[in-house]
């Protein structure tokens, strides 16, 4: 995987003067991975939690327990809280998060490749979270969800940069 993504993420936010934390589930640490590969990323990426556990979801990522109950963890509402709870939880401005089904086998009703996405920037009422139908064996999927969740930031903070959104949307 190239640092492409990654690091055109970090030169935004420096540019921005911003900082990102990520909560990351099926990817397991894969999107810090990639965006820690780039000279400088200490300036702009904060760090982030690996919550596998779906309850560490809720004490770690910041998701409400009633979400976890009523959704489960391959949700889109499950991926928006992710990304807004890791930023009260880092102190960031933007928060990203990846929550799905990396396989081989299906999890809870959910096929492998169901990957959820999500990015938010609180302190604008920005979120958005894209639904991912991916392919390929497990490393393939948590590859490319890794790279859609960058995709999806540097989107976001593009976005951002020409019209705040007063809302969140939740997008699938």
């Amino acid at each position: 995987m190239t640092r492409g993504p990654a690091a055109a993420v970090l030169a935004q936010l420096r540019r921005r003067s911003e900082t990102l934390a990520t909560a990351e589930s099926l990817t397991g640490g894969l999107v810090g991975h990639l965006l820690t590969s780039v000279p400088g990323a200490s300036a702009s990426y904060l760090g982030g939690v690996i919550s596998y556990a779906t309850r560490l979801k809720a004490t770690l990522a910041g998701v409400d327990p009633i979400t976890l109950a009523e959704h489960g963890p391959v949700d889109a509402r499950t991926a928006a809280e992710m990304a807004i709870g890791v930023c009260r939880t880092c102190q960031a401005d933007w928060g990203l998060a990846t929550t799905g089904v990396a396989g081989p086998d299906p999890q809870d009703g959910h096929p492998a490749g169901e990957v959820y996405v999500a990015v938010a920037h609180p302190a604008d009422g920005f979120v958005r979270v894209e639904a991912l139908r991916l392919s390929g064996d497990r490393q393939a999927v948590r590859d490319a969800a890794a790279t859609e969740a960058l995709a999806l930031l540097l989107s976001g903070l593009e976005t951002q940069a020409v019209a705040p959104t007063p809302h969140s949307r939740i997008q699938t």
